[in-house]
């Protein structure tokens, strides 16, 4: 093969795709692209194949390369080609390749010399590159022959954009040395796309088909029309020789002898040929690998050190061993007993900081929402009054009572009481759910034993469940024995007499209501709330849903622009104010509830209601218990019947038994505060005992004894298949980034890497076609190469502000400052060389 440079590189790239097959992960190297740019008939295919090492791309006179060829080069242990549009039929003859390409050409273009933008996409699979990819462009054209279109110059040049300006495209500026190189097209459009040269290599071909006296010496020495990275001289094979079926290999010898034995090259024949620009390209390669490391390592020891820990684990690991399984369960058991208490009762570390745990909403559970769903349970005004009257009505009978009967208070009160059980089981519901959550919160870390977390899981939601029954006994008992004696000597009970006295004060207050109204109670600076909330009912008109800071008080809520409640909106009073839900809307996210005024007049500017929305529906159950804590009471759904009744009894009372209704009424408001106050106490210290601590008592002290009676411990400790994978897979990684860590150092240390030549004046690049372009780098350097005259003042060093010809790719690195020979004497003669000036050293 004729690819001996690249071949360097293969087993490095091998070693880097080693490290990453281990891990199972792709090595993105994305190795560049090298696209070939010149004119027709300037050597283009020739230089491609030299990285094949395969004679396979059509040769001819004229245009032969009419549509774009991408050839990707992939590393493989066998020999073969295969095209993008024949999938699945492997080409191991190059010369039918040959054909096959010059086939798909004139299947597209014609066989009139057309050209085509659609690719044609070759893989060649072979042992001896690399994974790269190679264009080969149609030569640029400027006067349309055969089928080609007016604009055939502008198209080609649109084609040969299209690749070249990627930054991950090396561009070889291919250039005959018997023609103008100052009007080179090639290093024309590779100015435009790579202004600082980084990526763009001079390559001067048919160097053996020049005048005869002519040379390109100051050309390849980056003396004439210097580029950053300088000019490679290569000598392709002749038609003669293609046809005469002249391998590379010879071809490659031949190159050689030509710079050997010229006096103008024998000077730089290592610095020339097809070696050199494989060799050349190989550096470029490698620095880009180089490049690419620092992120590959950082990569790599980030997954190190998360699985250090992880590996320290399972290293001596030994599944069968019934001593470790013993241990293991006693730790699992222990842990899980740990992580349920420290969910239950909080814990400073390892705080959960995006959702609340366990603990967190038991205490929600019995401070928010079940304070609010027993005020749900009061009935409203209206309905109490009437049942108050029915009593004392039917109490008295036929009789017209003189006294208020308190038969008729202690009846209402026990029908009250009795409403009382509804919330207080739902809060035991409530919370049983919250445990079984939290079991199963902690089960996730018994993952790795399927039979232990599902045995654990069964055991602990049974004991809950038997738990569950017990404690809904003992809440109804606390119920029936508030049922079973009504104690008005209680020392916070009003008593008749204090009952019958504020009702006769009802009236004067109502009168002197408006007058009071004017200077609030000092308990309206009690702050009882304070968060954000949205606004959802302000028109599209006037700006939409907004977000506003709001205050709660006992007399008012308030909502601000901020949280620095410097700018205040709106003060709404809570006089007269309910709260009723709001059905979620099918675009919106937000939970939303509302406030309105019983007496349906308008709560905020012309709105009936204030819509209110929130995050989550806990937020809205929150707000609606600090409202009730406030006297904002929820709406009571009565029902269409109930309703009916209402409006047909709606009789006026007599004053005497009006004076009675409200006697009564303040006396089961006192009573009835005073059960609410004790239920709100008892019931969460009942669950809390009965149901909570028995519970962590349980897991504590009898959830090991019961997986023993349960059944085989040891099968209870048999891991489940995704954790042996995992433990397996964990410690191969582990070994296999060790090891692709030690391959990225190797590699490190063994490779080189050249710096970026500095800059040169290359503005002579980007004159016209028509002859006008800037000056030459030389003031009288010609304007061909093959031009039989010398410039004369050759003696002449480089001006002060064009840097000398330094780089790994300049050529010229071992004479940066030969002075000129008025005759073409051979380099070898040491009075016509001087030695090049320390200063002027290439790196």
């Amino acid at each position: 093969m004729g690819n001996h440079g690249m071949e360097e590189l293969i087993p490095l790239v091998n070693k880097l795709q080693d490290a990453f097959s281990y891990i199972g992960q792709a090595c993105n190297l994305d190795l560049p692209q090298i696209a070939v740019v010149g004119g027709q008939s300037a050597g283009k295919s020739s230089v491609l194949e030299n990285f094949v090492g395969r004679d396979f791309l059509p040769r001819g006179s004229g245009i032969v390369t009419r549509r774009p060829l991408v050839l990707q080069l992939i590393s493989a242990n066998a020999e073969w080609a295969e095209f993008l549009h024949c999938k699945g039929k492997k080409f191991t003859d190059f010369d039918e390749v040959r054909q096959e390409i010059e086939a798909e050409t004139d299947r597209i273009t014609g066989a009139n010399k057309g050209i085509s933008p659609v690719p044609i996409n070759l893989r060649v699979y072979s042992p001896h590159v690399l994974n790269l990819t190679l264009i080969d462009l149609p030569g640029i054209t400027k006067v349309p022959v055969g089928d080609q279109p007016v604009d055939i110059e502008q198209q080609i040049r649109d084609m040969i954009m299209q690749f070249i300006t990627r930054e991950s495209c090396l561009i070889l500026a291919v250039t005959p040395a018997n023609t103008d190189l100052a009007n080179s097209d090639a290093l024309k459009m590779s100015k435009e796309v790579d202004p600082q040269g980084l990526r763009t290599i001079g390559v001067i071909t048919k160097l053996d088909l020049m005048d005869e006296g002519t040379d390109a010496r100051d050309v390849l020495e980056n003396k004439l029309l210097p580029l950053r990275r300088g000019y490679i001289g290569v000598v392709n094979r002749s038609q003669k020789d293609i046809d005469g079926k002249k391998d590379i290999k010879a071809a490659l010898e031949a190159e050689r002898k030509f710079f050997l034995s010229h006096p103008a090259y024998r000077h730089m024949a290592e610095k020339m040929g097809t070696p050199r620009l494989q060799k050349v390209l190989n550096q470029q390669l490698t620095n880009h690998i180089r490049d690419t490391l620092p992120a590959f390592r950082s990569k790599l020891q980030s997954q190190l050190l998360a699985l250090d820990k992880e590996a320290e684990e399972y290293r001596g690991y030994r599944p069968d061993d019934p001593s470790r399984k013993t241990k293991q369960l006693l730790q699992m058991v222990q842990q899980f007993s740990v992580d349920f208490e420290k969910r239950i009762e909080g814990s400073g570390d390892q705080v959960d900081t995006v959702e609340l745990s366990g603990g967190a909403k038991i205490n929600r559970v019995f401070h928010e929402r079940f304070p609010f769903e027993l005020v749900k349970m009061e009935c409203d005004e209206k309905e109490m009054r009437r049942e108050i009257s029915y009593a004392i009505k039917n109490i008295h009978g036929i009789r017209t009572g003189l006294f208020t009967p308190d038969m008729a208070f202690e009846a209402i009160v026990k029908k009250q009481v009795m409403k009382l059980k509804e919330p207080c089981v739902k809060c035991v519901d409530m919370v049983i759910q919250e445990l079984i959550n939290t079991v199963r919160q902690c089960s996730n870390k018994l993952e790795c034993f399927p039979m232990l977390r599902e045995e654990t899981e069964r055991i602990v939601t049974s004991h809950i469940r038997d738990r569950e029954g017990r404690s809904k006994d003992q809440v109804l008992l606390l119920i029936d024995i508030q049922l079973s004696y009504i104690n008005t000597n209680h020392e916070d009970f009003i008593g008749f007499a204090n009952a019958q006295q504020r009702s006769s004060q009802a009236n004067k207050s109502q009168s002197s209501a408006g007058n009071q109204a004017s200077s609030p109670p000092a308990s309206g600076l009690i702050v009882i709330r304070k968060g954000w909330l949205t606004i959802n009912n302000i028109s599209i008109m006037k700006g939409g849903a907004k977000e506003y800071w709001f205050v709660l008080t006992a007399e008012s809520l308030s909502w601000f622009k901020d949280d620095e409640e410097k700018e205040k909106k709106y003060m709404l009073p809570l006089d007269n104010l309910k709260v009723r839900d709001v059905e979620k809307s099918f675009m919106s996210s937000k939970h939303i509830f509302c406030i309105f005024n019983t007496e349906s007049r308008n709560v905020y500017k012309d709105n009936r209601t204030l819509e209110l929305a929130c995050d989550s529906q806990e937020d809205v159950d929150s707000w609606k218990s600090s409202l009730l804590r406030a006297g904002v009471y929820p709406e009571k759904v009565t029902t269409v019947e109930s309703e009916t009744t209402t409006t047909s009894d709606n009789f006026s009372m007599d004053p005497q038994l009006e004076r009675k209704v409200e006697t009564i009424r303040n006396l089961v408001d006192s009573y009835m505060a005073i059960v609410n106050k004790c239920i709100r106490d008892l019931i969460p210290k009942a669950i809390m005992h009965l149901m909570i601590n028995n519970v962590k008592d349980f897991i504590n002290a009898e959830l090991l004894a019961s997986l023993y009676s349960a059944g085989d411990q040891n099968a209870l400790m048999d891991e489940s298949q995704e954790q042996a994978q995992r433990r397996d897979e964990v410690l191969r990684t582990h070994q296999a980034l060790k090891e692709a860590l030690a391959i990225i150092g190797d590699i490190s240390t063994s490779t080189i890497t050249v710096p970026v030549p500095p800059p040169v004046d290359s503005s002579w690049v980007g004159g016209s076609t028509g002859g006008r372009r800037s000056p030459p780098a030389s003031p009288t350097a010609p304007r061909r190469m093959s031009s039989g005259q010398r410039p004369a003042p050759r003696g002449a060093p480089p001006p002060p502000n064009r840097p000398g010809p330094l780089g790994p790719f300049n050529n010229s690195a071992d004479s940066p400052q030969a002075p000129s020979r008025p005759n073409r004497a051979p380099p070898s003669i040491p009075s016509r060389r001087p030695p090049p000036s320390p200063t002027r050293q290439a790196p």
